[in-house]
């Protein structure tokens, strides 16, 4: 498909425009990262649809360089805990420099991720190195990264806790998912809903004066 098509764009009245920015951002101030999923199931739709909000993302030359991969199968969420299990007792175990393992210490992170196996799906999001045959891919990372930051808000917005988890390394992903070569793991995401009483850590966000700068 080629040619251009009228843009379709609604312009809000301004007082619009800042109710609904700070609707979202009241609404996105409550995501947190969630360590602790019921194992009750979600619609699969939901998810879906969640995924096709984030492949809506603007990518490098519109190539699209993104593979999401929706893993509900119980063996399959063992086989990935296990082996994202393996990577992390290396890493907690003598990989990892102690500057890192202190910056952890706060979250109570260590090698066991059983929300690995808990949380009623996980999305593997793999980057594309290239199209697999012969075509050049731009901007790869920056464009799977924005796709990634969508997909996050899309699952909260539907009401959904997540998780982004980084194994390293984590080639196992595309083994065990049975990946082609042109594609690597980038976002490991536990989804589903968190447990009764589920608790997180006592975070302060940056204040927007320290990370917006307007000149």
């Amino acid at each position: 498909m080629s040619g251009f098509q009228d843009l379709d764009f609604a312009r809000l009245p301004p007082e619009s425009m800042l109710q609904r920015a700070s609707d979202f951002l009241d609404e996105l101030n409550r995501r947190r990262s969630v360590r602790h999923f019921s194992s009750e199931a979600v619609d699969r739709e939901v998810l879906r649809r969640c995924v096709a909000a984030a492949s809506t993302a603007p990518s490098g030359a519109h190539k699209q360089p993104w593979t999401f991969v929706l893993v509900t199968d119980s063996a399959l969420k063992e086989q990935i805990r296990d082996a994202a299990e393996e990577e992390e007792r290396a890493f907690y175990g003598g990989r990892a420099p102690e500057s890192w393992l202190s910056d952890l210490e706060h979250l109570g992170t260590d090698a066991q991720k059983p929300f690995l196996a808990d949380a009623p799906a996980l999305i593997v999001v793999f980057a594309q190195k290239n199209d697999g045959e012969g075509g050049k891919h731009y901007y790869v990372n920056e464009s799977v990264g924005i796709a990634c930051g969508m997909l996050l808000a899309a699952l909260h917005h539907a009401g959904l806790a997540t998780l982004t988890h980084t194994p390293s390394p984590m080639k196992f992903l595309g083994e065990i998912l049975e990946r082609p070569a042109n594609e690597r793991a980038f976002l490991l995401i536990p989804v589903g809903y968190p447990i009764d009483g589920c608790q997180v850590p006592v975070l302060e966000r940056k204040p927007l004066s320290e990370v917006l700068i307007e000149r």
